[in-house]
C-alpha cells in the first residue's frame, strides 16, 4: 500500500550503511576464532588501569572488553554500536583527534592504520594525545603475511578493504620510529589462512610468522 512506497524513498540512503554495518558485526560471528585470537593478542599489552583511548574504535568489539573507556570513529552507526557497548563515544578522525593533549595514559588502534589516510598524522595525535609515557598499541594485518597478501588479492570484492592500504610490520616500526615512539613489544597470532581457522590460536611472540601482528611502543616526551 502507501505506507510502503512513502518509506522505500527513505530507505535507499541509509541502506548501504546499514548494511555494512550489519556485515562488519556479522564478520565477527563468522570468524569468531580468528576475532578471539586478536583479542586476546591485545589483552597483555592493553594497560589495566588508567584512561584509555581507542581511535578508529569501529564498533567497540575491542575497546569494550580490553576496558578501554573512550572511542574516536568517524562513522555515527559505527559509534552506536560502541555506545551501546558502553563505550563513551566521540565522532571525530584519527588525523585530527578531538582531545587535549597529555590526556590518555594509553590508547590501542586496531586494523584502523590501514584506513586512515596518512599514518604519520595519526600516529603524532596519538602522541599528542598521550601522556608523557603513554603507551600505543597497534594491531594489524601484515602485508608480507599469506593472510595480507590473499586480502590484497581479493581487496576490490571486500567491501571493507577496498580502499584499504596494508603496511608491513616493517613500515609500521618505522613509522612509529619516526613518530617519536620506543618500540617495547612485538606478538603474533593467526598463522592459518582465515578459511582454515577454526579454533582460538596461540599467541606467539615476535613476528613475520602469523597475520595479525601486535606492537606495543612508549611515548617518550
Amino acid at each position: 500500500g502507501d505506507m510502503t512506497s512513502s518509506r522505500s524513498l527513505t530507505v535507499p540512503r541509509i541502506a548501504p550503511f546499514e548494511a555494512h554495518h550489519l556485515r562488519y558485526e556479522d564478520w565477527f560471528g563468522k570468524h569468531g576464532a580468528a576475532y578471539v585470537s586478536e583479542l586476546l593478542a591485545m589483552r597483555p599489552f592493553v594497560p589495566l588501569a588508567g584512561r584509555g583511548l581507542e581511535i578508529g574504535v569501529g564498533s567497540g568489539r575491542f575497546a569494550a572488553p580490553l576496558g578501554v573507556q573512550v572511542g574516536v570513529d568517524p562513522s555515527p552507526a559505527m559509534l552506536a554500536y560502541a555506545a551501546a557497548r558502553g563505550i563513551d563515544v566521540v565522532e571525530g578522525t584519527a588525523e585530527q583527534l578531538p582531545f587535549e593533549a597529555d590526556s590518555f595514559d594509553f590508547a590501542i588502534v586496531v586494523t584502523t592504520i590501514c584506513f586512515v589516510d596518512s599514518p604519520a598524522q595519526m600516529l603524532a595525535e596519538a602522541r599528542r594525545v598521550l601522556k608523557p609515557d603513554g603507551r600505543l598499541v597497534i594491531g594489524f594485518i601484515d602485508r608480507d603475511s599469506d593472510m595480507g597478501r590473499e586480502y590484497q588479492a581479493h581487496q576490490s570484492e571486500n567491501v571493507f578493504y577496498r580502499d584499504a592500504t596494508f603496511h608491513s610490520a616493517d613500515e609500521v616500526q618505522r613509522l612509529l620510529e619516526d613518530a617519536g615512539f620506543s618500540i617495547s613489544a612485538w606478538a603474533q597470532t593467526l598463522a592459518h589462512p582465515l578459511s582454515e581457522t577454526r579454533d582460538v590460536e596461540a599467541l606467539l611472540p615476535g613476528r613475520g610468522r602469523c597475520a595479525f601482528v601486535v606492537v606495543a611502543a612508549q611515548n617518550e616526551k
